[in-house]
């Protein structure tokens, strides 16, 4: 991914989560750490020519740690954002999607289908994620303006992201775009100095770990 270095604006370079401790399952809020090959996924998508000036992270583990591993080693002011967590699975969280696919077809096709109005059972509507994930993006471009940040994150939480950028109708945001593990986007947001509007564009993305 090219280097922002040279360009006006404020970047934020966008990196899911490698694979957690625990195998394959909904994980929402279950706070699992990295496995090492999670470390070694997401450490294959940080470059030396890498120039950021701050970290933004989940505070759950599985970015956490990876974030502030990136932010010691370059000196880098490390920032936590709670709204910044993986959206709620509710009953879901900790099962893996084929138990569901076998216990609760209909919800699980339901919920991919429209979740907006079909969440998961017991879990967070995507309504009230992506307005979360919306405000947290909102604060940090004010507070990092003009800055080039990474942004420790997770699958829902960018797929949001990417949505808000590219105007996604929310039905459709969680199922738009792939975001595997150690998956990276970049996204650049101006002000419009003459309305103080903000203009957001996606740069790149490139899913790294199917």
């Amino acid at each position: 991914m090219a280097d922002s270095a040279e360009q006006p604006g404020t970047f934020f370079d966008l990196i899911r989560h490698g694979e957690p401790e625990g195998g394959r399952k909904y994980r929402g809020l279950i706070d699992d750490p990295l496995s090492d090959q999670g470390w070694q996924q997401m450490q294959a998508q940080v470059f030396e020519s890498d120039q950021w000036d701050a970290v933004l992270t989940s505070p759950l583990k599985r970015c956490a740690d990876f974030a502030a591993s990136v932010a010691e080693a370059r000196g880098l002011p490390l920032l936590e954002e709670p709204d910044l967590r993986e959206m709620s699975f509710g009953d879901w969280d900790g099962h893996s999607p084929e138990a569901i696919a076998r216990e609760t077809p209909e919800a699980l096709q339901a919920f991919w289908r429209d979740p907006v109005h079909c969440p998961p059972p017991g879990g967070e509507n995507i309504g009230v994620f992506y307005r979360r994930v919306e405000g947290a993006m909102m604060h940090w471009r004010e507070q990092l303006e003009g800055q080039r940040t990474l942004l420790v994150c997770h699958g829902g939480v960018i797929r949001m992201i990417l949505g808000m950028v590219m105007a996604t109708p929310l039905e459709h945001a969680m199922g738009a775009v792939s975001v595997p593990f150690a998956c990276r986007s970049r996204i650049r947001m101006d002000r419009i100095a003459e309305t103080s509007e903000w203009l957001s564009c996606l740069i790149a993305h490139q899913p790294g770990n199917p």
